[in-house]
């Protein structure tokens, strides 16, 4: 197979139509030659894959011998009508503001194109997103913890409360864009004319701007500043997981803040190891103690405990203590599984070697 186009999409053999749609989507956002940072040859490479993916026929000859034999990309000859670029996908309905690919997918240009024009919809302002690190003992990562901490980030400024005015000053229509919001341009584009809106620099999207600007912040309505968060981390919680807090990242003056992402690093316990709920680890015992039977004194996450050693219990063989491993919900808890390592001396005593001859004479 020349070209993996499942691997160019980003998408399993087995994705669904809508799946298809979805992921060149995507990856046309992503490598249009008009975007900053954009791909031609990977464009090409992009539609070149959703031409032949989007078509069930074509798709089925793909799956089937490596390439496609009733024409378009990937093999043979003929294709779409009206004008074809980028390798056979179809812009022929994008003269009247959608495009139709394979199997009738209709696209707005405001939808794929919305990056490379400015955009034709309205997008969603927010502050970035933050993501940190915390590390748990194994026993917090357990039965849950709270961290406190300390983070440098852009804030709503307390004087004006994320306004920008100054406290008592009115708050103003932008002449700008006349209370709109939004500032309205036409472009030229390979399409045509293309109508694109993009919000207001005067008054970032509010349609307002203060008489008086607050002095603390500058009108900026958000000043950089340390804050204190406080992270509430569950119980069982795995090494790895991460804990995503809403609008708890940077702010945006005209938008909503950002989401605070916190890695959680688990440190190893030297006695324990999880399976899911459950909780596993290893029991020395003397060989004596295995064939006649014995007590040990253990620890726990929730302290010692005695656990009775059968008589003649195997090595490997797994003991069980209930309800002591990792809480699955508020009233029941995994179990803590005690794997038996029968520990056989090394070097036997005269006493002991006759001992065991004897027992080796009895078949024992």
């Amino acid at each position: 197979m020349s070209k993996d186009y499942y691997n160019l999409l980003g998408i399993q053999r087995t994705a669904t139509a809508d799946d298809i749609k979805k992921a060149f989507r995507t990856m046309a956002h992503k490598y249009h030659p008009d975007k900053k940072g954009g791909d031609e040859a990977k464009f090409k490479e992009v539609n070149e894959a959703y031409s032949v993916l989007s078509d069930e026929k074509k798709r089925a000859e793909y799956d089937a011998y490596g390439r496609v034999f009733s024409g378009g990309a990937g093999g043979g000859q003929g294709g779409g009508q009206g004008f074809e670029g980028f390798d056979g996908f179809d812009f022929s309905g994008f003269a009247s503001g959608q495009g139709n690919g394979a199997n009738g997918f209709e696209f707005d240009l405001g939808d794929i194109f919305s990056d490379f024009f400015g955009g034709q919809r309205e997008r969603v302002r927010r502050g970035r997103d933050i993501s940190v690190d915390i590390e748990l003992s194994f026993s917090e990562s357990v039965f849950g913890a709270e961290r406190r901490m300390l983070l440098n980030k852009t804030s709503a400024c307390d004087t004006c409360k994320g306004s920008g005015a100054k406290p008592g000053a009115k708050m103003e229509t932008c002449k700008t864009c006349n209370g709109k919001g939004k500032i309205r341009e036409a472009r030229r584009s390979i399409f045509g004319s293309v109508q694109t809106t993009r919000t207001c620099d005067t008054c970032q999207g509010r349609g307002q701007v203060p008489s008086e600007k607050c002095a603390t912040c500058h009108g900026a309505g958000v000043n950089r500043k340390q804050e204190e968060i406080i992270v509430k981390v569950p119980v069982g919680i795995e090494d790895g997981e991460v804990i995503r807090l809403g609008g708890a990242g940077e702010a945006m003056q005209g938008g909503s803040s950002g989401d605070l992402y916190v890695k959680v690093h688990v440190t190893r316990h030297p006695l324990f190891h999880r399976e899911g709920s459950n909780l596993l680890m290893d029991l020395s015992v003397k060989l004596s103690s295995a064939l006649l039977g014995d007590e040990y004194t253990i620890e726990t996450l929730d302290g010692n405990v005695t656990v009775k050693i059968p008589e003649g219990i195997h090595h490997g063989e797994l003991l069980r203590l209930k309800g002591k491993g990792v809480p699955i919900d508020r009233t029941r808890r995994g179990d803590l599984l005690i794997k038996i390592v029968i520990d056989l001396p090394s070097k036997l005593s005269k006493d002991a070697k006759r001992l065991v001859e004897e027992l080796k004479r009895q078949g024992i």
